[in-house]
């Protein structure tokens, strides 16, 4: 059962005192292994106080399985992503949703971010987006443009060099969207920096322990306007984007690392006050 069926009633909207809800359903899920994978791992991150953002399996003999999460607010540390991998590693050892040997790789979403949630489409107005769709539109599988929200269950994208006699705005159902991100924006970065520096004012960490990585590059793109093989990008606000916690070696003893990452190890980001 997906996450929206299993919360019918929800409307995905925040709670009425303004606050993100931890229990709202995602509208964009997985299918096959990392379905199964999202089913067991999201009751396990919500009791912890955090929401799955996304679950994907990659790799070829050895395989990485990634799992998102995040507080409702956006935030994501490295104690939290330690702690969710904690909770998350026996769990999967009983269940075994996977076979073979994999990594357990525990990340926070970064800066161009999936949107899975209504809330993410609503928070995230006014910045470039690329959709994918799993249920074409119009014929159309692919869109990119300027978020302008949720509206109905639907995302509402403003397209790019559309016809003067053609819509320019695009209703895109969110429950039939395959993939949705934002794009890396000179203006999406500053709002993720300033974002980033509001929740760690607001926990009482001091400004001078507020890192970022190096601001230079931005991912590159295919000719076709499509990303790239790969999550990786250059910019990134700490804790990276994608940060190996805990492996979960299943064949062979000598892949097993050496334990989870400790929030002191050496970063390859530049410390840099906000």
């Amino acid at each position: 059962m997906s996450e929206q069926q299993t919360h019918p009633a929800q409307t995905g909207l925040p709670a009425e005192d303004g606050a993100p809800r931890l229990d709202e359903p995602r509208l964009v899920t997985e299918s096959g292994p990392a379905a199964r994978v999202a089913a067991i791992v999201a009751p396990v991150l919500q009791g912890l106080g955090f929401r799955l953002v996304r679950v994907r399996i990659s790799g070829g003999e050895y395989l990485t399985l990634q799992i998102m999460a995040e507080r409702p607010d956006g935030s994501f540390g490295i104690e939290e992503c330690e702690a969710a991998s904690r909770a998350i590693s026996p769990v999967l050892d009983v269940e075994d949703p996977i076979s073979g040997t994999y990594n357990l790789e525990m990340s926070s979403p970064g800066i161009d971010r999936p949107l899975v949630r209504i809330s993410d489409f609503e928070r995230w107005s006014g910045h470039d987006v690329k959709v994918e769709m799993a249920v074409p539109v119009e014929g159309r599988k692919r869109f990119r443009g300027i978020l302008l929200g949720a509206e109905n269950g639907e995302a509402l994208i403003r397209l790019r060099d559309v016809p003067a006699d053609t819509p320019d705005t695009a209703r895109l159902p969110i429950a039939d969207i395959g993939d949705a991100r934002l794009v890396m924006t000179d203006a999406l970065i500053r709002e993720a920096l300033r974002r980033d520096k509001a929740l760690r004012e607001g926990a009482g960490i001091d400004e001078d322990d507020i890192d970022t990585a190096d601001l230079g590059d931005t991912p590159g793109e295919d000719e076709d306007g499509s990303e790239g093989e790969g999550d990786d990008v250059a910019v990134r606000i700490l804790p990276p984007k994608k940060m190996p916690v805990r492996g979960k070696p299943k064949a062979k003893a000598m892949l097993k690392p050496k334990g989870a990452a400790k929030p002191g190890k050496k970063s390859n980001a530049k410390r840099k006050s906000l």
